[in-house]
């Protein structure tokens, strides 16, 4: 069981391989709380996903940028952060957690994509949070 477990992931949203694995590894990982980024396509996914037990608590940190914002749901115990931008709340989510489950739309690093960006600053950090990449075919490795 880990305390502060954060998600990034793309806009288009997670593969159906990827809500999978990503639901095994909240049963694995048995976080009290998660943290995301408010956005359309995974966050939402995850959001909701993090949303099947109630013992888990979603930290949501929403972008300062409306075009993308999911407005999730929000419950009587989730907290919702003040709007940042993308690289800054990325950073908060990437701060808060002791594990980072990284759910990109591609197998292979590219420079101009939020999730990615996401994965190096955490492992830029000297007190890096355990990186999980769960790749769009479902399996994952750690970074």
């Amino acid at each position: 069981m880990i305390d502060h477990l954060g998600f990034t992931g793309t806009k288009m949203g997670m593969t159906s391989e990827q809500r999978v694995k990503v639901v095994w590894l909240l049963k694995e990982f048995a976080p009290n709380n998660v943290h995301h980024g408010d956005c359309v396509g995974g966050d939402e996914e995850f959001h909701e996903l993090a949303g099947l037990t109630r013992k888990i608590v979603r930290h949501v940190h929403p972008p300062i940028e409306p075009k993308y914002r999911a407005n999730v749901m929000i419950r009587d115990k989730d907290v919702l952060y003040s709007q940042k931008s993308y690289h800054k709340r990325n950073h908060d989510i990437v701060e808060a957690s002791s594990v980072l489950i990284a759910a990109p739309g591609q197998t292979t690093e590219i420079l101009r994509s939020g999730t990615w960006s996401a994965v190096r600053y955490a492992k830029g950090l000297s007190d890096r949070p355990r990186i999980v990449i769960v790749r769009p075919d479902g399996s994952h490795y750690e970074a």
